[in-house]
């Protein structure tokens, strides 16, 4: 039983600092582009490198077959703390080459953290995940909130904020140490093939879908929308109010998921219903800014439970931990290629047409595509 409580606690630290290091960018990118002169194209792809990365980096987590799942997160903890370290130096190149390394870091924890759920909690995968996806989003807001005040509070402005973030990564690796030491998920290089990816499986691409456009609805959101508001006149108080207000509703709305499943095999309603949510939310963005705060709850609302849907479709949608495995593999470098594309167009669009206008119908469409998504991801199917 104490193993298993430490476990969780380590598991659950591991996930605290996942998501801050990413969201405690976005209410800084004013200060970053005002001192190293970058266009919104180029603060765009900072804040699409660590999706790109998680992309990118997520076969790594093939070589848990040799070193071991838990020893792998062990090493993905060191590289992100690395990163962290090598971003908050100041100078352009280390900024995005610590971005690139700390997102590595996190790609590889993205894969395994489903798997070692349904390693050690086969028979709780969606209670397990909505936790330690509830951590995430804890951590997020304390990214999102605290970025800006931490800038002003500390001495070395942005720079001193990015490197705060090592705190949460440096507890969390001490943590885990102790359970990479008996490692029991190593499977020898030659006794069995690596699982096949499900490319032929509709449903796979489904869940990758909804895995990608959810992530990147929730990373433009958190990039952007603090440059976007500061633009419409909302002062820095009231931005740091509507993340807050945006991350506790997705949190808030993340903690029905668990019930809400164990209803039924079928989630086709309710993934389908989120992405519908997540529409309606953009569109008051774009038609009445003046109600932001009720839209930043809506949108809240709809991307908090679509993360832990995206998350727990990795378990429920697999017949075994290995194919899991590759599932969630599937979904999260593909899925978060696709959510790379989101600050960088999103960015790119408020460059060439002006205003934020085109931005939001960007976003707004991709909310929509998430519905659909959703409705077929949610079928009671293995892939």
């Amino acid at each position: 039983m104490f193993r298993i409580t430490s476990f969780l606690i380590a598991l659950f630290a591991v996930a605290s600092c996942l998501r801050s290091s990413i969201t405690g960018v976005g209410p800084l990118l004013g200060a970053i582009r005002a001192d190293l002169g970058l266009s919104a194209t180029t603060a765009g792809v900072l804040s699409s490198l660590p999706l790109l990365m998680f992309a990118i980096g997520a076969p790594a987590s093939r070589l848990a077959r040799n070193h071991g799942t838990e020893r792998l997160l062990l090493g993905a903890l060191c590289v992100l703390l690395a990163g962290i370290l090598l971003r908050s130096e100041g100078h352009l190149a280390a900024l995005f080459g610590g971005t690139v390394i700390l997102a590595c870091g996190v790609a590889v924890a993205n894969i395994l953290l489903p798997v070692l759920v349904k390693q050690h909690f086969p028979d709780r995968v969606a209670t397990i995940t909505t936790a330690y996806a509830t951590i995430m989003g804890v951590s997020a807001t304390l990214g999102s909130a605290f970025g800006a005040p931490l800038a002003n509070w500390l001495p070395g402005g942005w720079r001193a904020s990015l490197v705060f973030w090592a705190v949460p990564a440096v507890i969390a690796l001490l943590l885990w140490i102790p359970h990479t030491r008996h490692d029991l998920h190593v499977t020898p290089a030659s006794s069995e093939p690596p699982p096949k990816l499900p490319w032929r499986s509709l449903i796979a691409w489904q869940v990758t879908g909804y895995m990608g456009l959810q992530s990147l609805l929730f990373y433009v959101t958190v990039a952007w929308y603090p440059t976007m508001l500061r633009d419409g006149g909302f002062s820095v108080e009231a931005i740091a109010g509507l993340l807050t207000v945006y991350q506790a509703s997705a949190l808030a709305g993340g903690l029905l998921v668990p019930s809400l499943v164990r209803r039924g095999s079928d989630q086709r309603v309710l993934a389908a219903s989120i992405g519908a949510l997540s529409t309606f939310a953009s569109l008051g963005v774009l038609l009445l800014p003046q109600a932001m705060w009720l839209w930043m709850v809506l949108l809240g609302i709809g991307t908090g439970p679509a993360l832990i849907l995206a998350l727990s479709f990795m378990g429920l949608r697999a017949a075994s931990p290995r194919s899991a495995a590759a599932l969630s593999l599937m979904a999260q470098s593909l899925g978060y290629l696709l959510a790379a594309a989101g600050p960088v167009s999103f960015g790119f669009l408020h460059d060439t047409v002006g205003g934020w206008s085109a931005s939001i119908l960007f976003t707004t469409l991709c909310a929509a595509a998430l519905a659909v998504c959703g409705y077929g991801a949610g079928r009671n199917i293995r892939a």
